[in-house]
């Protein structure tokens, strides 16, 4: 029975306050009348199947951020430069402006882009995942608060209403006392 009033004076507050309940809210709750963690079911949402294209923009994300690329491709440009002017005697496969490099580099770059902001993208799609489980942690953490408020608030009241009691029959006990020494 006390669940049933504790979930009835959840969803009344999140009621007045929201309005209506999203999934999350009715998740939330649900949580709270079965007085489960939340924790424990996020945690085991979080796996997730990648396909090879996510597998793939995520590889190639990591490694087109980190410095092993940028020292290795830096090397690549110094030594197809140095091939090309030294040994070649700018006469090579690819002389001087480099039209050849510059289009490799374009080309590297046009398919490297899009395929970083897809990871990015996915990346986006987990935190927003992440920040609405915090929410759910959060708004269950204040939903509790607000119960242990109200169950320490009635528990005063209680103790209030018996401690009252308690002094009158104490002043009864007074006046009684002092109608005999009279």
């Amino acid at each position: 029975m006390k669940t049933f009033h504790r979930e009835n004076y959840i969803s009344n507050y999140l009621a007045k306050q929201i309005n209506t309940l999203t999934e999350v809210e009715k998740k939330v709750l649900t949580a709270l009348t079965d007085k489960v963690t939340l924790t424990d079911k996020i945690d085991g949402e979080t796996e997730q199947v990648l396909s090879f294209g996510q597998k793939i923009a995520d590889k190639v994300a990591s490694f087109g951020g980190s410095w092993t690329f940028i020292i290795s491709f830096g090397i690549f440009l110094t030594t197809w430069i140095l091939i090309n002017i030294f040994w070649l005697a700018n006469k090579g496969f690819d002389p001087y402006p480099f039209i050849l490099l510059n289009l490799i580099l374009s080309s590297i770059a046009a398919v490297q882009a899009p395929v970083i902001m897809m990871s990015q993208n996915r990346q986006e799609e987990k935190d927003r995942e992440r920040n609405k489980k915090d929410y759910m942690i959060n708004l269950k953490s204040e939903l509790e608060i607000r119960i242990l408020h109200e169950k320490i608030d009635h528990l005063i009241t209680d103790k209030q209403e018996e401690i009252l009691e308690i002094q009158k029959i104490q002043i009864e006990i007074l006046n009684n006392i002092l109608k005999k020494l009279k």
